[in-house]
């Protein structure tokens, strides 16, 4: 018996597209970076299998209070960056730019708690070619660090150009960054 009466539905694919938050660009750009931070980490994870005793022993020279503040930091600011999207919905704009702020100064508290934890590694002679751990592990969180001063700087404009779909796609970006970090985490400072 034919299920003609009753065809499946088919999606149209603009359709799902149209559904996606802030712009589609910003989606583009957003799976292109997941790409290459995902290419990275397994490098990273390659390349330490060939190692695993100087890459523990390189690891365990970082500081995981700072990286664990930086993580509590990011979260927080991703939360704080939704509820700026939830409120700028509903026409709290004044709300919604206090939220914007408050992610984005978690944003630069990330960027100084970071400054110092290169520092701290500079101080000890602690370079990019001193291992192939700390190669990767300055080229992730360095570039992972450019990418969280684009997301304050997107953060910042949005709160002056607060259009609901401007401010969805930073925060799609920005969530990005927090979704990188939980990732880069526990395989650049925990994972043994």
């Amino acid at each position: 018996m034919s299920n003609e009466a009753n065809p499946p539905s088919v999606t149209n694919g603009s359709d799902v597209l149209s559904e996606l938050p802030g712009e589609l660009m910003m989606w583009v750009l957003i799976v292109s970076e997941l790409l290459v931070f995902g290419a990275a980490l397994i490098a990273c994870l390659a390349v330490r299998a060939t190692d695993p005793t100087a890459f523990a022993a390189d690891q365990a020279r970082l500081d995981q209070t700072a990286a664990a503040i930086n993580t509590i930091a990011l979260v927080t600011s991703g939360l704080c960056a939704a509820a700026a999207v939830r409120e700028r919905e509903a026409e709290r704009r004044r709300v919604a730019r206090l939220w914007l702020l408050a992610a984005g100064s978690l944003g630069v508290l990330f960027l100084v708690v970071k400054s110092f934890e290169y520092a701290g590694k500079a101080s000890l002679g602690i370079g990019i070619e001193t291992s192939p751990f700390f190669t990767f592990y300055y080229l992730i969180t360095g570039f992972h660090a450019l990418h969280v001063v684009a997301g304050v700087l997107l953060l910042a404009l949005v709160a002056w150009a607060d259009s609901v779909r401007n401010m969805e796609a930073a925060v799609a970006f920005w969530h990005m960054v927090d979704l990188v970090w939980v990732l880069l985490f526990p395989i650049i400072y925990v994972l043994r």
